[in-house]
């Protein structure tokens, strides 16, 4: 096993032991949902997204690709891919950091302190600095309308494949599938 994947191995258990849930997207250890809470003493308290995190195959020496797949009203975050705007993550990562320090650090900062001059949603960045209480209101109907907790599991899917189907969904009886015997 080489040392990239490895660290990535010991990076994901340790933020699956650090009480964050975990999805994993397909058999690799590459992409995964993180269910992320929003910081409290902000606009975002009560808020939850699901973070869509892609390892690149030079982990840890390059940075993860992070993106909210339900919607966040943020300067720094695109309304519609979800794709973030962070310095830290996108410019200054360094192999130090692993993937707690994304979401007990990087995250929680990037929404206490958004930085209106380096806009991927241009429309909040404006709204922010003309009127904080304006933008502080928007913030929290996005959370209100895409952030609940039972957005989380939802959010930018259609309904599971493998939800169990209870017996009234089947349209059709044994007799049907078998079709009549013949005489």
């Amino acid at each position: 096993m080489s040392s990239p994947s490895k660290r990535r191995e010991m990076d994901l258990m340790k933020l699956m032991m650090s009480d964050y849930k975990v999805e994993m997207i397909n058999d690799g250890m590459q992409e995964f949902y993180v269910e992320f809470h929003g910081p409290k003493e902000s606009p975002y308290q009560g808020g939850v997204w699901r973070i869509r995190v892609e390892l690149p195959d030079a982990y840890p020496y390059k940075s993860p690709s992070i993106g909210f797949v339900n919607k966040i009203y943020h300067p720094n975050v695109d309304e519609m891919s979800g794709s973030v705007c962070l310095d830290v993550i996108n410019q200054t990562w360094s192999p130090m950091f692993d993937l707690v320090n994304v979401f007990e650090v990087f995250l929680p900062q990037l929404l206490l302190y958004p930085n209106p001059s380096d806009p991927l949603n241009g429309e909040a960045a404006a709204v922010m600095m003309r009127d904080r209480s304006a933008y502080e209101q928007r913030v929290k109907e996005y959370c209100e309308k895409y952030a609940k907790p039972e957005d989380v599991g939802t959010a930018g899917e259609d309904k599971s494949s493998d939800e169990e189907l209870s017996e009234d969904d089947y349209a059709s009886s044994d007799d049907e599938v078998a079709g009549k015997a013949d005489p």
